[in-house]
């Protein structure tokens, strides 16, 4: 039912907060105990949530430590059950509805009450719930008897006509990752992976609440409460709606016949929008509906959420199709990264994990993320903090790489994990899309998924793909949201020639095909939302793996945790082009960090020169599972690799972007900001001893920088100069930004020794270092054996400069600071 009235929102102050007094939850956390196979006692005081794996690590040798991954493959062959006996009181058990709430079980189960079975689950991206008022005591048994995946992925494969790609894993609704992946172990857990808990009320209860944006028109925000209840009513109700705790309106109402579901249109005027964090301030509106009957207060929900509006942009033009973002009617350049799980293990992961690893990233001025699809449906915190944060969230649906059944079940299965994954998440604004599936399309096109395979086959695997990706998944998210919907990513791969002009793009001709970094500036797409280079983690995360206190990556241990067949093949292949390659570990692990960030920043700094033409660039990946050699940026312990370091530069609102064509050297400015910036532009080269040798200025006048714009300002014919190219740098400043260049490739620089000076004191519980070197340093990396954090590092230091670095650290240890430069590696 529509109740079209328009909210006159007043002041109103209050002293209280309403809360749920009709709905009470107890939540069953503690005190499970763990069997296999119903009689071998694993725990007895475990903590949900929990999976097999974790709550065996006291009686194992860690899965991420050497190669122990390989020892652990029989806990998904057995069936393992967890039991818990709890009380329930009597003002409980006298309520009229008592739910049992599950939000996620890993993955087949029979779930029992009492002896009474309740509940059977196969999808561990489901939230189930049962009404167990009936069978509920005041001393009760529940028992969740977890079956193994491998029988019944067998039979599954064996009840379908024809094979699928990639595997058995494609019959089972979990995270596809855990079955192991080019930069993941395979760890198939199992267990009751998030919370479980009662919940009862007496009446009825306010199911669900969506806050549907509709418009802003003159600082006016047109919005909808859409409100679901428990079970159908008739008699009277009085709602209210208060925004930020002063904006109040109430209303009575009551249906003509029985109805659940209730619309409610107010307006807030001089609204406040939210913005990515780097556009303006994401700003947020407390909201609240609540419910009473008869001046007796039933329920209210509150949520936090931003006004704003985003559009997909994905029209022909003069190059092709194009792809970009609009957000509150302004095309913005997403600069970001491919996220993945934190953990194979995912019960591991805590709030502060979360709060950490998304500060990083807005840290490095990335404004998107992309939930990867072979991962997870995020926890709520997870969106809750990008929402603060203003950080976009580009949500995958959870299908990667593989083609899926079209049985009854399947499909029953895969409606309601799309329907309650975006009822959950509709209210967050950092949500900018709902994208299908990873890879899917692409590989059935062009990976040799069809060949081999009778037409009839390839039309019966293809219309299971239509019905999920092309029917239902478009259907759902436009009728339950209002954020656009993207089928498969990429649109095309990189073996169609329309992957540079028309959608967005996976190019891997880089790695993959071991295309060189060039490659990125020769090819630009219309929106980059997968490129990616591997690297070696930090000293830490080597020495964990390895289990001894020495950076080997020789060991057998550490190899097993190259995921990769010809990764280390690649590091070595690339490394010979652009740098010079170390003969010890230390120096080749800090040589493939830069390798790293030398080839996407290639790529990075191309996508943004060609903006609009390009609206966007996401490397892959942000982060890691477990520790390994990977293409992220930050390490699985939390260490930034110097990718991080250099894409928080090349993020920067204002980037000036050097680049060398023909011979001559071209800066451009990008600006994203949304205001034009008329600075000066300087252009130095210097030599490695810092003498000036050519000074080029551009009056403002001349080197306007235009609100989201990017242009070439200036370029310089370097054959006109009496200069070696191995032997300068280039200083280049616009305003307040500053970067520094190379004219030639690393290993072809003639860079002199140099020993840096570091004074280090302790302030404030961190510690302030003043470093400076007699000549040019390129790439400084400090490091240190005490945990902690650089606010800079793989920097350039200029001669005769001083350079202050912060270093803050939980330890009272005292650091001890040393660094590497690539000087250091040079043949002098």
């Amino acid at each position: 039912m529509r109740i079209s009235l328009l909210l006159v929102l007043v002041i109103f102050i209050s002293s209280c907060k309403e809360e749920r007094p009709n709905v009470e939850r107890q939540y069953l956390k503690s005190n499970w105990s763990l069997y296999q196979d119903d009689h071998h006692m694993i725990a007895d005081t475990l903590t949900i949530p929990s999976t097999v794996h974790s709550a065996y690590l006291p009686q194992l040798n860690h899965p991420f430590v050497g190669n122990n991954e390989d020892s652990l493959q029989w806990m998904t062959e057995l069936d393992w059950t967890y039991e818990n006996s709890f009380k329930v009181d009597k003002t409980r058990l006298d309520k009229e509805n008592i739910i049992l709430n599950f939000e996620g079980i890993d993955t087949y189960s029979s779930i029992l009450l009492n002896d009474v079975e309740i509940l059977k689950t196969d999808n561990a991206f489901l939230h189930w719930e049962v009404d167990v008022k009936s069978i509920l005591k005041k001393e009760n048994k529940l028992v969740v008897k977890i079956k193994s995946l491998v029988e019944i992925e067998e039979q599954k494969a064996e009840a379908n006509p024809y094979t699928l790609p990639e595997g058995n894993r494609v019959y089972t609704r979990k995270a596809q990752y855990q079955y192991g992946w080019d930069w993941g172990p395979k760890l198939n857990t199992m267990g009751i992976w998030k919370p479980v808990y009662l919940e009862a009320h007496d009446d009825f209860k306010i199911e669900d609440l969506y806050i549907k944006q509709n418009f802003v028109k003159d600082s006016i925000a047109n919005l909808t409460a859409k409100i679901k209840l428990s079970d159908k009513r008739t008699e009277l109700l009085h709602y209210k709606i208060k925004v930020n705790d002063s904006l109040y309106w109430e209303q009575d109402y009551q249906p003509k016949a029985q109805e659940d579901e209730f619309e409610i249109h107010f307006e807030i005027p001089q609204v406040q929008l939210w913005w990515p964090h780097n556009i303006g301030e994401p700003y947020l509106y407390d909201i609240e509906v609540s419910v009473s009957k008869e001046g007796k207060h039933i329920d209210s929900q509150k949520l936090k959420t931003g006004i704003r509006t985003i559009e997909l942009v994905n029209e022909p033009d003069e190059h092709g199709t194009s792809f970009f973002f609009k957000v509150n009617d302004v095309p913005i350049y997403m600069k970001g990264a491919n996220y993945i799980p934190q953990n194979s293990m995912q019960d591991l992961v805590t709030d502060d994990h979360y709060e950490k690893l998304l500060s990083d990233v807005k840290e490095a001025n990335m404004n998107m993320l992309r939930v990867w699809g072979g991962g997870i449906y995020e926890n709520d915190i997870f969106y809750e903090k990008c929402d603060e944060k203003g950080i976009l969230v580009w949500q995958d649906f959870m299908f990667a790489c593989a083609m899926y059944p079209g049985d009854t079940r399947f499909r029953e299965s895969v409606t309601n994990e799309i329907t309650q994954q975006i009822t959950r998440l509709r209210n967050h604004s950092s949500i900018a899309l709902w994208c299908g599936n990873n890879e899917t399309s692409e590989a059935w096109r062009n990976w040799g998924w069809q060949e081999g395979r009778s037409q009839p086959e390839r039309d019966s695997i293809w219309e299971d793909y239509r019905s999920v990706f092309q029917i239902a998944m478009p259907k759902y998210v436009s009728e339950l949201t209002k954020e656009p919907y993207w089928e498969s990513s990429p649109e095309y791969g990189r073996g169609n020639p329309k992957y540079e002009f028309e959608g967005d793009a996976h190019d891997w001709r880089v790695w993959h095909d071991a295309y060189p970094f060039e490659h990125f500036e020769e090819h630009v797409p219309r929106f980059m939302s997968e490129f990616g280079f591997q690297s070696h983690p930090s000293y830490e995360a080597i020495r964990f793996i390895n289990k001894v206190g020495t950076v080997n990556i020789q060991s057998e241990d550490y190899a097993s945790h190259q995921k990769h067949a010809r990764g280390n093949e690649l590091i070595r292949e690339y490394m010979e082009r652009d740098f010079p390659v170390p003969t010890n570990d230390e120096d080749y692990v800090y040589v493939s960090q830069l390798l790293q960030a030398y080839g996407i920043s290639k790529g990075i700094q191309a996508h943004r020169r060609a903006r609009p033409y390009n609206m966007g660039t996401l490397y892959w990946q942000l982060n890691d599972c477990w520790p390994a050699v990977s293409w992220s940026s930050i390490d699985y312990l939390g260490n930034w690799k110097a990718l991080h370091y250099q894409v928080k530069r090349d993020f920067e609102n204002v980037l000036i972007s050097n680049v060398v064509e023909n011979d001559t050297l071209k800066t451009y400015v990008v600006n994203d900001r949304l205001e034009t910036l008329q600075k000066d532009l300087e252009i130095i080269i210097k030599d490695f001893n810092g003498n000036v040798l050519v000074n080029h200025r551009i009056e403002s006048l001349h080197s306007t920088a235009l609100a989201a714009s990017s242009r070439e300002i200036s370029f310089i014919a370097l054959k006109t100069l009496n200069i070696d190219k191995s032997d300068v740098y280039v200083v280049s400043k616009f305003g307040e930004s500053e970067v520094i260049s190379i004219l030639e490739r690393p290993k072809n620089l003639n860079l002199p020794y140099t020993k840096i000076s570091i004074d280090s004191k302790k302030e404030n519980g961190q510690f302030i270092l003043t470093l400076e070197s007699h000549v040019f340093a390129k790439d400084v990396f400090l490091y240190t054996d005490v945990k902690g954090h650089f606010n800079d590092n793989f920097f350039n230091l200029e001669p005769n400069t001083k350079k202050t670095i912060l270093f803050e650290t939980e330890s009272d240890e005292e650091p001890d600071f040393r660094y590497k430069t690539l000087n250091g590696l040079m043949k002098n």
